[in-house]
């Protein structure tokens, strides 16, 4: 299945989420944006964050700061996505007026996937190797990037995986360790390195940590602020990224 049909399906379970999209064409702005969309401005961060990971290209082309709270505009790649987001609005008030019954409707929505995992990222299948009763799956990213997860070979024929199978990879924000950029990985981990584009202070608990990779995607990560300090991590600042291949959970559509 197509990238589009995943984010259709994006479309259909959220569409607050997609309006965003017409907003920034239309304000040019996060803050004034997130206003227009009901959103708060770190909901506004995250929407953009997960459009532009679960998309072939990203959507949204953004600049931290300034007057407003930080410019953006829609990628040619968003305004394709908001022409199809304008179509879909159709398609579904024709499906409304389809259904024979409330329950057919229920149906439709448990059938639609919704994760806790903030870090969802799009990737093909390009390579699969057995390890006992496991399996290695490696995932090739936009932009030449590449990660590997670790699952049953049971969920491999569950999944219906083979070379060239598009997937998403959900990573929960507290599975990824931060690195400084000198450090060396733990052997046999997934390694990613990027710039550290913000970091959101919590009043008690961990920061999170928003991490801009060479694709152009948005890794968000949990860190102490004592670790961040021990590590001499800010914003603007690179850093690398690692996680166990078994922290990669891995979703196809329907």
């Amino acid at each position: 299945m197509s990238m589009p049909t995943l984010l259709s399906q994006h479309i259909v379970r959220r569409p607050q989420r997609i309006a965003l999209l017409q907003y920034i064409a239309e304000e040019g702005s996060i803050t004034r944006a997130a206003k227009s969309a009901g959103l708060s401005y770190k909901a506004a961060w995250d929407a953009i964050d997960e459009l532009n990971n679960l998309a072939q290209k990203p959507l949204v082309q953004r600049s931290v700061g300034g007057k407003g709270g930080g410019g953006a505009r829609l990628s040619s790649e968003g305004e394709r996505v908001l022409r199809l987001y304008q179509k879909l609005q159709t398609l579904q008030a024709q499906v409304l007026e389809a259904a024979e019954d409330a329950s057919d409707l229920d149906l439709l929505g448990r059938l639609m996937l919704r994760t806790s995992a903030r870090n969802q990222l799009h990737g093909k299948v390009i390579a699969i190797s057995s390890q006992g009763r496991n399996d290695a799956i490696r995932l090739q990213l936009a932009g030449g990037l590449t990660l590997v997860a670790q699952i049953t070979h049971d969920s491999t024929l569950r999944l219906d995986l083979e070379t060239g199978t598009e997937v998403v990879a959900l990573i929960k924000a507290g599975w990824l360790e931060l690195l400084a950029i000198e450090d060396s990985a733990t052997p046999g981990y997934n390694e990613l390195t990027g710039i550290i584009e913000e970091i959101l202070d919590a009043e008690d608990g961990p920061s999170e940590v928003r991490i801009g990779l060479p694709n152009g995607r948005t890794l968000c990560a949990l860190a102490e602020p004592l670790h961040l300090r021990s590590l001499d991590l800010a914003a603007d600042k690179p850093v690398r990224v690692q996680f166990a291949p078994s922290y990669v959970l891995l979703g196809t559509p329907l």
